[in-house]
């Protein structure tokens, strides 16, 4: 068994996502430019603030932990990875943050032999935060900049209820792949969310499934994953295995996949 470092816990992350978070929050209310990646995905300044801050924090509690981060990889810069590491987006759902949606968050999760064992997801303009950890899944209301609370919530997630299944989708990147995959199932409703914020459904029992089909990378789903996991879902491939990270040999993006609640 791994040992990590002591610092290294669920709170510890929730503590570095609210900071943060409170940068973007900062953004969003006043405006900040957006540009185009290599990839043509949106990028802006809270982007680039979020992760430098989260890059610092996440030194000074683990030194010499690798931490893959979006526009760190961007911009070419990936360290060696070993069998713990960190995975970062400081701002998924950008273009969810550019029309003022709301929901967006703050991704930070770390991957133990290829699983991602605790994580954060905390989205700034709804001031919610998710997290995981060796003690289970839990939640609270936290507005950004403000200290952790004492008070928080479990979360679980939920076996699928006898009339139907409650489906989320993203509110950016439906597909006819996924209306296809879904004719398999009773569906009682469809639901959409930006971001992360459908795995955290899905972790608190508010949406049974969630299939994605179109590219994802590591660090778009590895915190949404371990807040799954710890609530009792899972996060699959289309032929059954357990979405895994680590891929060097793809880039770091990720295969078609489906999040489901407890089963």
């Amino acid at each position: 068994m791994i040992e990590l470092p002591a610092g290294l816990n669920g709170e510890a992350l929730a503590r570095i996502a609210i900071e943060a978070g409170a940068v973007i929050d900062r953004f969003y209310r006043d405006g900040c430019a957006v540009t185009q990646k290599a990839d043509q995905s949106p990028v802006t300044e809270a982007d680039r603030a979020a992760e430098a801050i989260i890059l610092a924090r996440l030194h000074e509690i683990a030194p010499g932990l690798p931490v893959i981060a979006e526009e760190e990889a961007a911009a070419g810069r990936i360290p060696e990875i070993g069998r713990v590491f960190a995975l970062v987006d400081p701002l998924d759902g950008t273009k969810e943050f550019v029309a003022r949606s709301g929901e967006f968050t703050v991704n930070i999760a770390i991957i133990v032999d290829g699983a991602p064992v605790m994580g954060v997801v905390y989205a700034p303009a709804l001031s919610r935060l998710w997290a995981a950890d060796a003690a289970g899944a839990w939640a609270c209301d936290v507005p950004p900049g403000d200290d952790l609370p004492d008070t928080r919530t479990g979360v679980a997630a939920r076996r699928p209820p006898s009339d139907g299944l409650t489906v989320i989708a993203s509110r950016s990147h439906g597909t006819s792949k996924a209306d296809e995959y879904l004719k398999q199932f009773r569906v009682a409703e469809k639901i959409s969310a930006g971001s992360s914020l459908k795995f955290c459904r899905v972790a608190e029992g508010s949406a049974d499934l969630y299939p994605r089909f179109g590219r994802t990378m590591e660090w778009d789903t590895a915190a949404g994953h371990a807040i799954v996991r710890a609530a009792g879902g899972c996060v699959q491939t289309l032929d059954g295995e357990h979405l895994s990270y680590g891929k060097v040999d793809r880039g770091f993006d990720n295969p078609d996949f489906v999040v489901r609640g407890a089963t």
